[in-house]
């Protein structure tokens, strides 16, 4: 196949657009603070909600089918032009995918004025659009092998549609949140699994001699495998001692691959040690959703580790550490990006918290409230300018 054309390396238009990182890590945290604070705003009676989902409904839906495919939109182009050689996807088409984004944004907001078919129409074309743009590119490049990362992006996709389908029946989305919910948990284990023992094999050899994380191999497969067959069984129905069973062993697997890693050795790294406290609410999470599935714990517990944990942490981690090397900028976190990272884990372990302590979630559910708006917010005041200036011309390692 012959390569597809694109735009020149003497790109001349804004630097928000030169890059699929700048415009999707700028507006997708800067959307996850503003939907936290509304979210507290419409909890509260003080705003109401224009968008036809219920209150709950739309919060786990702008966060799971809004925030993250952002995020996931934003590595994905700027992970591709590395495997395949070819240039980044830039100007217009990324501008097309940016309005997309948007206009799903939008649309989820004021869907009950605008209607559920045209709302589900224009909120599912983006992740579509995405897995197309990115299909191309690694075709383009011959780079068969990570096509494999559209399959999560897809089930994302369908999850979103079947999100719109079930609450507009069912009153409220059930299934649709845990399709959507396993297909970011596959993701994060397939590339948290390369990244994240690459990074820190990275920086361990300019330490010295010493352990190196285990790189991706047979176990992590296997591991991932039988984790997602777990999360099947989990989607189809959460409850039960199979289901316990299996969530168990996926708990004990993403343990193991944890401990691999090496992490113990990455604490004067935040930006390494931070992946490796991003990945531990992965086996959390599945230890609490198997805890749920015998009615040991309330099942929020479980996917609040997983959302707000493994989800929350690991995307301002990946955020943060790509501006930094793709900007120019030297691979270290600053004391503001150590808070941000701070706030985001004081955010995950309160709302998991205030699932397992409901005589004190109401204070739990503040704190993790405001945590949450200060590690998103703060990302954006930090790496805003960045992300919306060129890249500077200092050398700095890859991220």
């Amino acid at each position: 196949m012959n390569a597809v054309p694109r735009l020149s390396r003497d790109y001349a238009g804004p630097a928000l657009l030169s890059y699929g990182f700048r415009p999707f890590f700028l507006l997708g945290p800067l959307y996850a603070a503003l939907a936290m604070f509304f979210w507290l705003s419409v909890f509260y009676g003080w705003m109401p909600l224009a968008s036809a989902f219920a209150p709950r409904d739309w919060h786990a839906h702008e966060l799971l089918y809004g925030y993250l495919p952002a995020v996931i939109t934003g590595f994905l182009l700027t992970a591709v032009p590395n495997w395949t050689g070819r240039l980044p996807l830039q100007g217009t088409p990324l501008l097309i995918l940016v309005l997309a984004w948007v206009a799903g944004r939008l649309a989820i907001n004021f869907s009950a004025a605008l209607g559920a078919l045209a709302a589900t129409l224009i909120d599912s074309a983006f992740l579509f659009l995405v897995a197309a743009a990115t299909a191309r590119e690694i075709i383009a490049g011959n780079n068969w092998r990570n096509l494999k990362v559209l399959a999560p992006v897809l089930l994302l996709g369908a999850g979103n549609i079947f999100f719109h389908v079930e609450a507009y029946v069912s009153g409220l989305a059930d299934v649709s949140i845990r399709a959507g919910q396993a297909a970011v948990l596959l993701l994060i284990m397939i590339i948290g699994g390369r990244v994240i023992p690459s990074f820190t094999r990275n920086w361990l050899a300019r330490q010295g001699t010493g352990r190196l994380p285990a790189s991706f191999g047979r176990f992590d497969a296997l591991a991932i495998a039988l984790s997602a067959a777990a999360l099947v069984l989990w989607i189809i129905q959460p409850s039960g001692i199979h289901v316990a069973a299996g969530l168990l062993t996926a708990a004990g697997l993403q343990s193991a691959r944890l401990v691999r890693w090496a992490g113990d050795r990455t604490l004067a790294d935040r930006l390494v040690l931070v992946l490796h406290l991003g990945y531990a609410f992965v086996p959390f999470g599945f230890l609490l959703s198997a805890l749920a599935a015998l009615d040991f714990a309330p099942p929020s517990a479980g996917t609040h580790a997983w959302m707000a944990g493994a989800a929350g942490i690991m995307t301002l981690a990946v955020m943060s550490r790509a501006t930094l090397g793709h900007t120019g900028r030297p691979l270290a976190a600053s004391p503001g990006t150590q808070a941000v990272y701070a706030a985001a884990l004081i955010a995950a372990g309160a709302r998991t918290l205030a699932a397992l302590m409901p005589a004190s979630a109401s204070g739990l559910l503040h704190l993790a409230f405001f945590a949450w708006i200060g590690a998103f917010g703060g990302f954006c005041l930090l790496y805003g300018p960045m992300l919306l200036r060129p890249r500077l011309n200092t050398a700095a390692p890859p991220p």
